[in-house]
């Protein structure tokens, strides 16, 4: 018998700072995936100018929740970061 843990092993479940550290970066994490949403609808057609002003508030987006995060590990200190 393995003694290497399980998928289901307390021990491997995320602890209530990791969940806290996972909700406030949840913001970024949209952000991103919004971006990601944007670029890949014009992988297969032209780039229209509508499909640029999408990707460029998507990459606005990001900037802003970096700053934020930024912001908030230097109010908070290292130990927020």
């Amino acid at each position: 018998m393995s003694s290497a843990p399980g998928p289901w092993d307390e021990e491997q479940d995320p602890t209530a700072t990791d969940l806290a550290e996972i909700e406030r970066e949840m913001p970024l994490i949209e952000a991103e995936i919004a971006l990601l949403d944007a670029e890949i609808a014009t992988i297969d057609r032209p780039v229209t100018e509508l499909d640029r002003r999408r990707i460029r508030r998507a990459q606005v987006r990001v900037l802003a929740e970096l700053l934020r995060l930024r912001e908030a590990a230097a109010i908070d200190g290292p130990e927020a970061a």
